[in-house]
């Protein structure tokens, strides 16, 4: 009977000073999940041509935006599409005109692992403006642009340009000192700016051909025709670079070494111990204690 009574109160003891000790552990835990690097996927995208043009209809008392886009992708996606369309009111009875045609028009974006890539490429094609149904704006035999994005790599941008083209019916030679200007008597207007890049740390574009056209042909049904002709752009960003975390495994030396090696408790943090090594030692401790002192107690009992 009084056995039953003196040992019960030292389960529990012991049971406490467990509880305690386990308890203090997690607590110190709570906060020291492991740390995860979020990764940007990179962009890309790519089109072979691209308008924004106003088109000013009856004595420029109606004005009609002419904004379109051929083979425009973002990645990942690829497009080939070689002709393209639109209509104006007012412009050949509202009927639809070629705007662009070609014997290959094609874009490409992709995104694969840590690399980014677009492209753009233009062959054998004749643009027009509503008003000018049979003299092209332009007439070139291939231009492209491609633009390369890579984690940790410097991003590269190029662009493809033939030697001459054909502007308004006039043979242009093409050069890279800056600008060409080609005007028209009685019909307007174009200026070509050619091969445009850029790069920074991480994103590249690159335009092959941007015409600024103002074409104002007479007797046409079309006052004027004023903006902009984007032929083979592309652009990238590059995708984030992997981050790899590693924790270091404790590795807690045995035998003599260890004796030799045991950190005192002003030296704790320098040797690789954190702030739950104190409650670990304390529950030790305490398990320690309450152990001696259940036996002490069922000791008493039987001499009892």
């Amino acid at each position: 009977m009084n056995s039953t009574d003196f040992r019960m109160p030292a389960r529990r003891l012991v049971a406490a000073a467990a509880a305690a000790a386990l308890t203090a552990g997690p607590a110190a835990l709570a906060g020291a999940g492991p740390a995860h690097a979020t990764e940007g996927h990179g962009t890309a995208s790519a089109a072979v041509l691209r308008t924004g043009l106003d088109v000013s209809l009856l004595n420029k008392t109606v004005h009609a935006p002419l904004t379109v886009s051929l083979n425009e992708v973002r990645a990942p996606r690829s497009a080939r599409k070689t002709a393209l369309t639109a209509s104006l009111d007012g412009v050949d009875g509202g009927k639809p005109f070629s705007v662009l045609r070609a014997e290959a028009a094609d874009a490409r974006a992709t995104v694969n692992g840590d690399r980014a890539e677009a492209s753009a490429t233009l062959a054998e094609a004749r643009l027009h403006v509503p008003g000018l149904p049979l003299l092209s704006v332009v007439e070139l035999e291939a231009v492209s642009s491609k633009a390369v994005c890579e984690a940790g790599r410097s991003p590269h941008a190029s662009t493809t340009l033939p030697a001459s083209v054909t502007v308004l019916g006039e043979r242009v030679a093409l050069s890279s000192g800056g600008p060409t200007h080609v005007e028209v008597s009685g019909v307007g207007e174009v200026r070509l700016d050619l091969s445009r890049t850029g790069t920074t740390s991480t994103t590249a574009a690159a335009t092959a051909l941007r015409l600024e056209v103002s074409v104002d042909p007479l007797k046409l049904n079309v006052a004027e025709v004023d903006g902009t002709l984007t032929l083979a752009e592309a652009a990238c960003e590059a995708p984030a670079a992997p981050v790899a975390r590693e924790e270091a495994a404790d590795v807690q030396p045995q035998g003599a070494r260890a004796e030799r090696a045991a950190p005192t408790g002003a030296d704790l943090a320098a040797t690789g111990g954190d702030s739950t090594t104190p409650y670990v030692a304390g529950g030790a401790i305490a398990l320690l204690a309450a152990g001696g002192g259940a036996v002490a107690l069922a000791r008493r009992n039987r001499t009892d």
